[in-house]
């Protein structure tokens, strides 16, 4: 925190103690969510405080809740969560500024990625935010950081290009929403895989092809695809080798159910097979960097990436929402927004 003490706008404001939360103390499912008063948080000099106007929820969420697979509890806590405020995807408005801080001011109206963003405020570094396009609402903006970025990258890394096939499994998720608009705009033939009940959403985020499951089996080896982004499923290396082409690619960006310690079994064993066949296994590792939001950004308002918001749910329905992405009934992704947070008064 500066030391600075001038009356700068930039690093001194008057802030009240407390705010409203969503908390947990305790790994497990939605039941453990509480709402709860609790301190602000403090600003460093190369952070920046965002008075949050919504918040996405997503399933990496979901496994900081349950910290399952056990792998991610050495990053968050072994035994209970280090930061008591989940959440991770924010929109909102720049409330304070570090000394430090460029590009942004109080007002700036922002979209991106800060741990506990299930709270009237959350604090973050200016590389993991990007001006949040003037078209889109906070609810929509808020559901795009993590889910749209993980999309762009996994299809980055896949080496998509205009005319190549691309299959996606989960494609009425939230990542899978945004890989299948990506994917379209980039000028591929896409297939979405889902739900009976979702092929419609899927169709109409832009998929040429929908196959839907147990009805439909793209395993089978007749039809193979370029690229298969692998987010939801679990299917074998054996089985992505029957749907890829003789030199195609396979992205890991998820999957249901991949085990509780590490989650990586499939991961590992494509990566160890990759040099040995024509096609390549990718585990994606996803950044979460304002130059992926600023694209998303471009993507916006070129009119090729539209939102995936479901419904919006207020701060204090956030076990709510959380239980229904545990049901599976939520296409794209769902919102929680903060309609009247605690005002910070100028210093």
């Amino acid at each position: 925190m500066s030391t600075d003490t001038s009356t700068d706008a930039r690093t001194r404001a008057a802030r009240p103690g407390t705010m409203r939360a969503i908390t947990q103390y305790r790994y497990g499912n939605a039941d453990v969510l509480r709402t709860a008063r609790v301190p602000m948080p403090a600003v460093g000099d190369d952070q920046v405080l965002v008075r949050v106007r919504a918040a996405g929820l997503d399933r990496g969420t979901e496994h900081l809740l349950t910290g399952k697979p056990y792998a991610v509890r050495l990053a968050t806590g072994v035994r209970r969560p280090r930061n008591p405020v989940p959440g991770r995807d924010v929109a909102g408005i720049v409330a304070e500024v570090g000394a430090d801080v460029v590009g942004f001011a109080p007002g700036d109206a922002v979209y991106g990625v800060a741990p506990g963003s299930f709270a009237e405020y959350a604090v973050t570094t200016s590389d993991k935010l990007s001006r949040k396009p003037d078209d889109i609402t906070f609810a929509q903006a808020a559901v795009m950081p993590i889910s749209a970025g993980t999309a762009l990258q996994a299809l980055t890394l896949g080496g998509l290009q205009a005319g190549q096939s691309v299959l996606i499994t989960g494609a009425s998720g939230g990542v899978g929403s945004y890989a299948v608009q990506i994917a379209d705009a980039l000028g591929a033939e896409v297939t979405g895989v889902c739900s009976p009940a979702k092929a419609d959403y899927v169709r109409a985020m832009g998929a040429h092809h929908v196959l839907t499951y147990p009805h439909d089996s793209w395993t089978d080896g007749t039809h193979r695809w370029d690229l298969v982004i692998d987010i939801a499923g679990n299917p074998t290396i054996r089985e992505l080798r029957r749907a890829l082409t003789p030199h195609g690619t396979a992205v890991f960006v998820g999957g249901e159910n991949a085990g509780a310690v590490l989650g990586m079994a499939r991961q590992i064993r494509g990566a160890l097979l990759s040099p040995f066949v024509g096609q390549r296994f990718i585990p994606l590792l996803a950044r979460e960097r304002a130059e992926h939001f600023e694209r998303l950004t471009q993507l916006i308002e070129a009119g090729q990436l539209g939102p995936a918001l479901d419904r919006t749910y207020p701060l204090e329905q956030a076990a709510n929402a959380m239980r229904q992405l545990e049901r599976g009934t939520i296409r794209g992704k769902v919102a929680i927004t903060v309609f009247e947070p605690t005002p910070i008064a100028a210093g």
